[in-house]
């Protein structure tokens, strides 16, 4: 018998630790190759591990919570005779298996990203088979979302879909069968929780903004009310069968439009250069509140994409952000970002620009108020629109002109006739 000992790879970004969220396996248990043995949290997406190898678990490294270095030791293996040939003996110390380390068989054996089901707590290591979780239901993004909003456990449904898919309906009646949930008693000590994963990775990047790039935020109320009758006539036309235009729709499209005529606001400070750059496509950002903290995955060259399909493409960017999956290469490169407020029923803030961008505009909550029109108090669909920018890329005149384009396009969106094709 040879062992093996398997150290956490690196999962890409130059991310340096992972998180530990839960074990599949215990001391004890036999694994095959390719095998998912656990998940991990790095600062920016939820990973699963495969096993490098076949064979029996010796050994777990670190428990579950606890956060682990790239390089450290997570399991030992002892493996098969057959598989002992040119695996790397522990009495022997191999360099640090790292990316690229699984098997091709079957699959590539990469770091899988997948949803997390559920907040885990340090455990020991070594579990019993008695102890392990039971394998989660089929069930889509999208069904999963709408489960943790009706607070429906899916490992209790049963999927009435092909192959047991839990389905919507199977979510939705779960929910109106299910009993009242118990009041959770008040605390009576103070709770403390580990800074980790996402909300560390966003902490620190939110404080290297704030204290490198002088912001600046001006604000602007405009009348939305012909956008919003627009949207009512997209939601009902054929062209738009299927795709859910929303408002934050609109307003990409409209950013999308301004940028392009606006470059200081799509740039970035390059400092070991000293240059500005000037972004000859706009990835679009959309911050996106999730059960694991604020992720800002974006959509790249959304200035090409005509009004549908970037309402496509907002729905699909939302549903995989909050089932955990979102793909590293999505975390990176943005160059303006969009924050909507509004479905909190905020109006607006000053919100903290991505690093690395010029700069990202807050979307207010779109409320009936009197307002002023053509001469009379009228009640008007009105929103307030919040831009902060880098005040080193852009100037106060281009922020202010850059937000005025904005808001004219949501005032009058057929202006968007007269500019469009500049993008």
């Amino acid at each position: 018998m040879t062992s093996r000992e398997f150290r956490l790879p690196d999962l890409g970004e130059g991310l340096t630790e992972s998180d530990i969220v839960a074990w599949r396996i215990a001391e004890g248990d036999h694994v095959e190759l390719n095998q998912i043995i656990a998940e991990v949290e790095t600062a920016k997406a939820l990973v699963e591990l495969p096993a490098p190898c076949a064979g029996v678990v010796t050994a777990l490294h670190a428990r579950e919570g606890e956060t682990v270095s790239v390089g450290a030791p997570l399991v030992t293996f002892e493996l098969a005779d057959s598989a002992e040939v040119g695996e790397p003996d522990v009495d022997e110390p191999a360099p640090p298996n790292l990316v690229g380390y699984g098997a091709t068989a079957e699959h590539s054996g990469r770091p899988q990203r997948r949803s997390r089901a559920r907040a885990t707590t340090p455990t020991t290591p070594a579990r019993g088979a008695a102890d392990r979780r039971p394998e989660r239901q089929p069930s889509t993004p999208p069904v999963r979302v709408l489960a943790r909003r009706l607070g429906v456990d899916l490992e209790s449904v049963t999927g009435t879909g092909e192959h047991g898919l839990v389905t919507r309906e199977d979510v939705e009646a779960a929910a109106s069968s299910a009993a009242p949930r118990p009041v959770a008693p008040r605390p009576s000590a103070d709770t403390r929780i580990p800074i980790t994963g996402v909300r560390k990775h966003t902490a620190a990047a939110m404080v290297a903004s704030a204290f490198t790039a002088p912001h600046v935020t001006e604000f602007l109320t405009i009348d939305v009310t012909p956008t919003m009758d627009l949207l009512t006539r997209l939601r009902e036309h054929p062209l738009a069968e299927g795709t859910r235009v929303t408002l934050l729709a609109l307003v990409a499209h409209a950013v999308c439009e301004a940028l392009g005529r606006h470059p200081s606001l799509n740039s970035s400070w390059d400092e070991a250069a000293q240059e500005i750059v000037q972004h000859g496509v706009v990835n679009l950002g959309i911050a996106a509140a999730t059960a694991r903290g604020l992720i800002v995955p974006n959509i790249p060259d959304a200035g090409a994409l005509g009004l549908l399909e970037l309402a496509e493409r907002l729905t699909e960017l939302k549903t995989v952000a909050r089932s955990g999956r979102t793909p590293v290469e999505r975390l990176r490169g943005g160059t303006f970002t969009i924050t909507n407020i509004g479905v909190f029923g905020i109006d607006a803030g000053t919100p903290i620009i991505n690093p690395g961008e010029a700069g990202i505009l807050a979307v207010g909550a779109a409320v009936r108020r009197p307002w002023e029109y053509r001469g009379e108090i009228a009640l008007r669909e009105v929103l307030t629109l919040s831009l902060s920018f880098d005040h080193r890329l852009v100037d106060g005149e281009q922020g202010s002109r850059f937000l005025a384009e904005v808001g004219a396009l949501l005032a009058e969106p057929g202006l968007a006739l007269l500019t469009g094709g500049t993008r």
